[in-house]
């Protein structure tokens, strides 16, 4: 019962955080322009490396540790403070690391210094703690919080381009003081440390056997932002990062249970119920397939009429890179599911880091010849090739650990009720002028089909539901 509640926790969250764009984007994107939100996409890649080289993995070793000692509360709290100081050391270092680079780049130096927020406020991230727990009610109600102020001070402080520097600050030290406000629930959480027995260092390498799959998923996230700034101009880049947004921003609702499930398959692993870990999995397959299809087509149903719409029609080419793009939902749902449920928890970190490395490497390689030949729908077809190649890869590494016949036990009837509500919702796109009624009857049509089409075919998840409703 305290997965659903978490989940529900998360995903309403995740629905808030999908119903802030659809406010700001619009009003944002004809503010600042594509040449604003270029050079914000850019300058906020360029940070995000300084925080994942000072973060070094701990959020996810974190989470997981935590995870494995709740039951014990001086250890808990002795792990907690050890990795809590590691953590500012590194982010430290990489402080320093960013002033060093910014003395040899003049280009963006204010942005960059607006940006450079979100370092400090990734030595005080102590979120991980929270979700090792399972206590998602806190990270939940101050990511409502900070979102939702964040969202009165864009609407209030930014009015034109000049604003630019503004919303970066406002998006920069909201994560500050967002981070900064989980700290007055610790008393409650932890005790004091025994520091005669305080052993940062030995957090450290494990840390880093996490880092690396986390500096590759990162590279391959902003260096597609990063090299469209670097060959085809920042507007690219923003293009890009708009319609990598809308499509994350709807792929958040498919992992938000990669998150709530990680702590809990560590703990499972931890007492060695190993039953219970596989039955957990199948049911999170089962879950996978009947939201992320849907999912994946019908935002690429709406995506031709609606990124002009949405956000102007200087964005016109979003909607084609939003249709494109959206099958990265399936694919990363899927590559959450194994990769933050099943891998990590059992400590098969290092089969996790050669899927997301090798995949990383295809982004890189393949970037290069498609952004200079197609532009930015050329990194579009590099970020679906590298996410091919990772949940790919990790399916081979587990074939003979867990029976994929039961994790895909019924998923044709997932896509054929998906590819009919994906045709109809097309048609209608096509032949409606958009505006926020014709969305939502778009929407409401996608989502009647789907469920009708499953509850006709007796989908295994509809067949689940109507048990557990029988059950209560």
């Amino acid at each position: 019962m305290n997965v659903i509640k978490n989940f529900v926790y998360n995903t309403s969250y995740q629905l808030f955080v999908l119903l802030v764009p659809l406010v700001t984007t619009p009003y944002i994107s004809r503010v600042l322009g594509s040449e604003g939100v270029g050079i914000n996409a850019y300058t906020n890649s360029i940070i995000q490396y300084f925080v994942l080289f000072g973060s070094i993995g701990i959020s996810t070793y974190g989470n997981r540790q935590i995870a494995y000692q709740k039951n014990d509360k001086f250890k808990l709290s002795q792990t907690f403070w050890e990795i809590t100081f590691l953590r500012i050391i590194t982010i430290s270092i990489a402080y320093i690391l960013f002033i060093w680079f910014l003395s040899f780049n003049n280009k963006f130096k204010f942005y960059f210094w607006g940006q450079s927020f979100q370092i400090i406020a990734a030595a005080l991230d102590i979120s991980w703690l929270f979700m090792g727990l399972e206590d998602f009610k806190h990270t939940v109600m101050r990511n409502f919080l900070v979102k939702f102020l964040s969202l009165l001070f864009i609407f209030t402080l930014v009015k034109n381009p000049s604003d630019l520097g503004v919303y970066i600050l406002i998006l920069s030290l909201s994560t500050l003081f967002g981070n900064l406000s989980l700290w007055g629930y610790l008393r409650k959480k932890v005790v004091r440390p025994n520091f005669r027995k305080f052993h940062i260092l030995i957090h450290l390498r494990p840390s880093i056997s996490l880092f690396i799959p986390q500096i590759a998923i990162q590279i391959y996230l902003v260096l597609n932002k990063t090299m469209l700034g670097n060959i085809s101009g920042v507007r690219s880049a923003g293009y890009f990062d708009y319609s990598d947004r809308i499509v994350k921003i709807v792929l958040a609702l498919v992992t938000s249970l990669g998150t709530v499930m990680l702590p809990r398959m560590a703990n499972v692993f931890a007492n060695k119920e190993f039953a219970k870990m596989k039955q957990y999995l199948y049911v999170s397959g089962d879950f996978t397939n009947f939201i992320a299809v849907p999912l994946t087509l019908g935002l690429a149903g709406i995506a031709p009429k609606f990124a002009p719409w949405f956000m102007g029609q200087e964005f016109e080419i979003t909607g084609k890179l939003i249709s494109i793009e959206s099958v990265v939902i399936f694919l990363i749902g899927w590559g959450s599911l194994i990769g933050t449920q099943y891998l990590i928890p059992t400590n098969q970190v290092s089969k996790y880091t050669i899927a997301v490395s090798v995949s990383a490497i295809v982004n890189l390689v393949l970037n290069v010849p498609l952004i200079y030949t197609y532009g930015v729908v050329g990194a579009t077809f590099a970020t679906i090739a590298s996410e091919i190649t990772s949940t790919g890869l990790q399916m081979f590494f587990i074939r003979k650990q867990v029976n994929f016949a039961k994790m895909f036990n019924g998923f044709w009837k997932y896509l054929i009720a998906g590819f009919l509500m994906f045709v109809i919702v097309r048609y209608f796109n096509s032949i409606m002028n958009m505006s926020i009624v014709n969305l939502i009857l778009q929407i409401i049509t996608g989502i009647l089909i789907y469920f009708l089409v499953t509850f006709l075919l007796h989908a295994p998840f509809i067949v689940t539901i109507k048990r557990f409703i029988k059950n209560k």
